[in-house]
């Protein structure tokens, strides 16, 4: 009965959900919580790991706070921990199962809150990247179960009382950091001629050297050869014995669409850092200065523009579009579990061995964002990335119109939101 009715259903869905929060691929340790309740031995933490799995651990540890802190000395320095716990709401719950022989007995140990989860967490020194509640059935009834624990678990007030709390932290400093990491910025660009040469005049020096790399996106006015004369007058400059730290590229995108041309961009990128620059120069150029700033100064590990602080100028977003990005940007907060203001403005940055790892999870998604924001947004909170908003300028684009359809692409990105919640929320 034990076994039927609580143990192996609730494992089952631990298991699964806390393979959800753990990456492929990495180096894990799993913390057994029966050794740690016998003896308190915590002899095994005595090695370099990705992940730390702690999963109904911190109930029957003497000292919480020491114990996560040899946690951290054991992760690596982009390195992360998930820990599980029993909610405190349920222990009443829980006693009556044990005394009707619907589970194992309780032995004495620590019933603690969410918030109580995130203050050990941080006298440790941890960042607490995302957090939450789940599963408000822990016993197997056919459709019901599936239906509470992964829709309604979901919706507020029922997110609060879930059997168990999450958290996924960060180490407080995760990156080891040279004096000037390099930076590659991307620029896709479809009929924007006329903003070639002020993108490539403007576009800050950064780091020990900043590569910037055209990808051309089969325009139809002159933009390919406007970027070929650009580049060849530059780096003939650079040749001449002209001192800049800006190297320039260019290529032409085969594939449709943003995201291709972010992702052909990306592979023939060089830097240690990964930047996206819209060609419409919407946003003013050199404030990608702020997210190299950001990145190096580790306030988070993927920095997101949010065109939605400062006021824009008149005709620089229409108003459906303006409400249209408040309606995704809440809708995909709640998704991610992490606070985005702006999911759809075109610059983001991030650091290259990030990339290359959502690149290598990027099935876990499919193919299938046109624009490039979401595959990246996806991916960086699938891997527990801290995304932080950056506040930006927007102004009116200087060249050309929009290529953004405002209903077509309204009602693709609804069902990506719709598709996104299904991967990521109801899990």
């Amino acid at each position: 009965m034990k076994k039927s009715f609580w143990k192996r259903y609730y494992y089952d869905y631990l298991k699964s959900f806390v393979s959800f929060l753990t990456p492929d691929g990495v180096r894990v340790l799993n913390i057994d919580p029966e050794q740690v309740a016998h003896n308190g031995d915590i002899s095994f933490l005595d090695k370099k790991y990705e992940y730390i799995i702690a999963s109904d651990v911190l109930g029957y540890v003497g000292d919480i706070q020491s114990f996560l802190r040899k946690t951290v000395e054991c992760l690596t320095n982009d390195g992360r921990i998930v820990i599980t716990q029993y909610n405190a709401l349920w222990e009443p719950i829980l006693r009556l199962a044990s005394a009707l022989g619907l589970r194992k007995v309780i032995i004495e140990q620590n019933w603690l809150s969410i918030l109580d989860l995130k203050n050990f967490a941080y006298l440790a020194g941890y960042e607490v990247v995302k957090s939450g509640t789940k599963m408000i059935m822990p016993v197997y009834i056919p459709l019901l179960s599936w239906f509470f624990n992964k829709v309604l678990a979901n919706i507020w007030p029922l997110s609060h009382l879930g059997l168990f709390h999450y958290i996924v932290a960060r180490k407080p400093e995760t990156r080891v950091i040279g004096i000037k990491p390099s930076i590659s910025i991307i620029v896709p660009a479809r009929n924007e001629a006329g903003t070639i040469e002020k993108i490539a005049n403007e576009l800050p020096e950064l780091g020990s050297f900043t590569e910037i790399i055209f990808v051309e996106g089969n325009s139809t006015d002159n933009t390919f050869s406007e970027i070929q004369r650009v580049v060849d007058s530059k780096m003939a400059k650079i040749e001449n014995g002209n001192i800049s730290e800006k190297i320039f590229k260019y290529t032409k995108q085969e594939g449709k669409g943003k995201g291709d041309a972010v992702r052909k961009g990306f592979e023939m990128a060089t830097g240690d850092i990964l930047t996206i620059y819209d060609a419409d120069m919407t946003v003013p150029a050199d404030e990608v200065r702020k997210f190299y700033d950001a990145i190096v100064e580790n306030k988070g590990d993927f920095i997101n523009g949010s065109r939605l602080v400062y006021p824009m100028q008149k005709e620089s977003m229409r108003v459906l579009n303006f409400f249209g990005n408040k309606f995704f940007s809440l809708a995909f907060s709640w998704i991610l579990g992490q606070p985005l203001k702006d999911t759809l403005c075109g610059t983001k940055v991030l650091w290259r061995n990030d990339y290359d790892k959502i690149k290598k999870g990027r099935t876990f998604f499919g193919d299938f964002d046109p624009f490039g924001d979401f595959d990246l947004l996806f991916g960086a909170a699938k891997l527990s990335l801290k995304i932080v908003d950056l506040p930006v300028h927007y102004g009116e684009r200087v060249y050309g119109t929009t290529n953004i359809s405002r209903w077509k692409h309204g009602w693709l990105l609804l069902k990506m939101t719709v598709f996104a919640a299904r991967k990521m929320k109801f899990v």
